[in-house]
């Protein structure tokens, strides 16, 4: 391989690298707008945020139902990805179970919305369903074995528990503004609190 060819090589990679983080910028700024404004807010509102032109979404995601599968897609990898980190950089590890759960809450706004986009694609959703499982029980479990091995939460519950808890509490916070479905599941995360000796009763 000769120089020219080199250079040629690096610079297809150097292309494919920045198509891939703006793909990803697209996708971050779609999914903020989903959680704000739910998943039928202006193709507009997703550009501005993520400082492209409209055609630039449309040439990456033709269809809303494109867009908001990726975005899917794309959250599921982001919170499974998250949870280790946030077990390194957490003060304890009931914080980083507590940070991820606020993560997971904004991306059931956007779960939510894909069950409507697939309403007629049963199978589509099923699929997209058990890759989400796959992806994000081990991850939840993980950070729940880290606080119950710390004494920070009540062990023997189980993250397939948890996250169907969570689930439920966040139906219909998409079209609900008077309903904080964040603040509900802060209790429910305060719940887990694991008994201290000298706070049980007689103590």
């Amino acid at each position: 391989m000769n120089d020219s060819d080199e250079e040629a090589g690096r610079a297809a990679r150097s292309k494919r690298s920045d198509a891939r983080r703006n793909k990803e910028t697209l996708l971050d700024a779609a999914a903020a707008v989903f959680v704000t404004s739910g998943v039928d807010a202006p193709v507009r509102d997703i550009a501005a945020r993520a400082g492209v032109g409209v055609g630039t979404i449309y040439r990456h995601f033709p269809t809303r139902a494109d867009l908001i599968i990726a975005v899917y897609r794309h959250q599921v990898e982001s919170l499974a990805e998250t949870g280790p980190g946030l077990l390194e950089t957490s003060a304890t590890a009931r914080a980083a179970l507590g940070r991820w759960i606020d993560l997971f809450v904004d991306f059931l706004v956007t779960k939510h919305g894909l069950a409507g986009v697939l309403k007629s694609d049963t199978a589509g959703f099923d699929t997209l369903h058990a890759y989400f499982l796959d992806r994000l029980v081990p991850v939840c479990d993980q950070l729940l074995e880290a606080a119950s091995a710390a004494g920070e939460i009540t062990s023997g519950l189980q993250a397939y528990e948890l996250m169907r808890g969570v689930g439920n509490l966040c139906i219909g916070a998409e079209s609900d503004p008077r309903y904080d479905a964040r603040r509900l599941v802060g209790f429910l995360i305060k719940g887990l609190g694991a008994e201290r000796p000298d706070h049980r009763p007689g103590k």
